[in-house]
Parts: C-alpha cells; sequence; structure tokens
C-alpha cells in the first residue's frame, strides 16, 4: 500500500464516487499522481472508474467490495502507528504538536499560492519555485 493509496482509500471511505480532480485536491496531490495511483488502485480492485451524468470525460472512483474490506484491516494498523509515535507524549504535549503541525501545513499551503499570484511554480518537492 503506497501513502497515495493510503490517503485516496481514507478519502474514498469518508466521500466514495469523487473524480479524479476532487481526489487530487483533496489530497493536495497532483492529478498526475492521483491518475497513477488510482490506475493501480483499480489494478489491485480496491476501485472501479466510471463516468457518471453522462460526462464521458470525467470520471469517477468507486470502492469495490475490496477496498471497503480493507478499511477493517488498515484503519487499525493507522491507530497504532500513530499512538506507537506519541507514546511518551502527554496529551497536552500532543495537542501543541498537531496545533504546531497544522500551522505548517497552512504556512506552506500559503507560501505555495502565494507563489503562484507572483507566477511562480512550485516543484513537487516543494524546493525553491521556477518561473512558468
Amino acid at each position: 500500500m503506497t501513502f497515495g493509496q493510503w490517503i485516496f482509500l481514507r478519502i474514498l471511505w469518508n466521500e466514495d464516487g469523487l473524480s479524479q480532480r476532487e481526489l487530487s485536491e483533496r489530497a493536495h496531490l497532483t492529478e498526475p499522481t492521483a491518475h497513477t495511483a488510482l490506475l493501480r488502485m483499480e489494478e489491485l480492485g480496491y476501485i472501479v472508474r466510471r463516468n457518471i451524468e453522462g460526462n464521458k470525460r470525467r470520471q469517477h472512483a468507486f470502492l469495490t467490495e475490496r477496498g471497503w474490506e480493507l478499511r477493517d484491516q488498515l484503519e487499525p494498523l493507522a491507530v497504532e502507528a500513530n499512538d506507537l509515535a506519541v507514546a511518551g507524549l502527554t496529551e497536552d504535549e500532543q495537542r501543541i504538536l498537531r496545533k504546531a503541525l497544522a500551522t505548517m501545513i497552512r504556512n506552506l499551503e500559503q507560501d505555495e499560492l502565494d507563489a503562484a499570484q507572483r507566477g511562480m511554480r512550485m516543484p513537487p518537492t516543494k524546493g525553491k519555485s521556477a518561473p512558468e
């Protein structure tokens, strides 16, 4: 299970039937990255993609029975990994850490938006921007 697949599964468990664009936006990943992950997820039998509402270009991803079953297997592992990661931290320290991480994410998202407004493109690595 790749990180991208995990993210898309989590999103689809909450909002099944999203388009590739909607999934990439919610995951904060590029559409080509989403496309690759979704192709692999389809090959593995986790999702099916189909057109809806008569739109022949826009495909939506729907979880298969196998994709839904993964939730029961993977969510406990994620909870265990999260518990291991914060072991030894008090609840107050965990709250501060989550708040700090959320602030850092918002800062990076804002920097990307600001760069786009200046005509700069942010590479996937979030390194130095390059003019478009």
